[in-house]
């Protein structure tokens, strides 16, 4: 069976994008192909890499790409992960579904942290939350189509 292709989508592709992606691969990587991107690049984010590392995932070779970069790639998917990679979306294929699954801002939950420790708290609770998306969530909307 061909495994679909499903493109996460943020604002920046430094953090929920790229965990989105590497939980996909580490929790579903026989079923479908994922990818992840933004409508701009910001760099990987190494709080979030940290915060992987620290579950099991190590997303240390990733990096920060725009989608642009995956103009060639036919996605069957596409589930942004944020407000405002939802609201500027690109237009895809008719047959690619585009879904919207919002995920807090680690960045923005953490700058007012008063300790390293409690900024990746706040890494690991979107961090959390995605996994449980994908884990959960996920394999329904692919079954939808």
């Amino acid at each position: 069976m061909k495994r679909q292709k499903v493109l996460f989508l943020c604002t920046g592709n430094s953090c929920r994008s790229q965990m989105a992606e590497a939980w996909a691969r580490y929790l579903l990587g026989d079923k479908i192909e994922p990818y992840s991107a933004g409508i701009e690049t910001h760099g990987l984010n190494p709080n979030a890499v940290k915060v992987m590392a620290e579950a099991g995932v190590d997303m240390s070779g990733h990096r920060s790409k725009h989608i642009a970069e995956l103009n060639n790639v036919e996605f069957d998917h596409v589930v942004t992960v944020c407000g405002h990679a939802d609201e500027n979306c690109p237009v895809f294929p008719a047959r690619t579904r585009v879904v919207h699954v919002g995920f807090d801002d680690p960045p923005r939950l953490a700058k007012d942290a008063k300790s390293e420790e409690e900024s990746l708290d706040c890494y690991r609770r979107v961090r959390d939350r995605i996994r449980d998306f994908v884990g959960n969530s996920l394999g329904k909307i692919l079954e939808a189509g």
